[in-house]
């Protein structure tokens, strides 16, 4: 059973969420504040996160809002700093949901929402987590593998944790080396319960060439074509 931890500051929200969730079949914990938050993630390791960015301070205690909590679990080792995170809103000011994505986020959901949207938008992130097929071939390229039946990505034999919508584009671009993909075509690679600005790609792409890239300014790997999209370009 999969485990979902959510992140509010309302306890309506939490108490609607939980009971479609737990319906669903996943096992939900919880959290009001971003300490909290990030005590239940050490403890719990949670499958995934549903995050509301607008936290409250808890008294006596230094802020930390939705998108320090991202932060730090995206600071954190191993595994769990590629866990999936999808972030609540109410804001509405789109840079705020690019900043969350800079920051690692797979996912956001506009307050208010539907909970069974967000229940569909949880299966869709966890289907992009889950491994492929064990057969799927291995993708080489120079000091870079990915091996799909695993959804692990290594340099130089070193492992490179990606969270799934990372891992996603990445394995959708390596698969067709040299042909470009418009961010339409990016975003649809996701799977159709995923709905992004097409900026959002441009956002996920920066993120993955600071893991992938030897140099993220100048990438040899991931290419941009200028009003066109991206490619993937394998090293000589």
């Amino acid at each position: 059973m999969k485990t979902i931890l959510i992140v509010d500051d309302e306890p309506e929200i939490i108490r609607v969420t939980r009971g479609y969730l737990e319906r669903a079949g996943f096992r939900v914990v919880s959290a009001g504040n971003g300490p909290s938050a990030l005590a239940v993630f050490r403890r719990e390791e949670p499958d995934l996160v549903i995050l509301d960015l607008n936290l409250p301070a808890p008294p006596g205690q230094e802020p930390l809002d939705g998108l320090d909590v991202a932060r730090a679990i995206r600071r954190g080792r191993g595994r769990s700093s590629s866990t999936p995170i999808i972030m609540l809103t109410a804001r509405v000011d789109e840079m705020d949901r690019v900043i969350g994505l800079e920051l690692g986020a797979d996912d956001y959901v506009p307050k208010p929402f539907s909970p069974r949207e967000l229940v569909a938008r949880v299966r869709a992130v966890l289907r992009r987590a889950a491994p492929s097929p064990s057969n799927a071939r291995l993708i080489r390229a120079g000091q870079l593998t990915i091996d799909p039946g695993r959804r692990l990505t290594m340099i130089g034999g070193r492992s490179i944790e990606l969270t799934p919508t990372e891992f996603t584009l990445l394995l959708t671009m390596a698969s067709a080396p040299g042909q470009v993909f418009s961010r339409a075509q990016l975003l649809d690679a996701l799977g159709p319960d995923h709905e992004g600005l097409e900026r959002t790609v441009d956002s996920h792409i920066k993120n993955l060439r600071a893991k992938i890239e030897t140099d993220p300014r100048q990438p040899d790997l991931i290419l941009t074509v200028f009003g066109a999209g991206y490619k993937f370009d394998e090293p000589d």
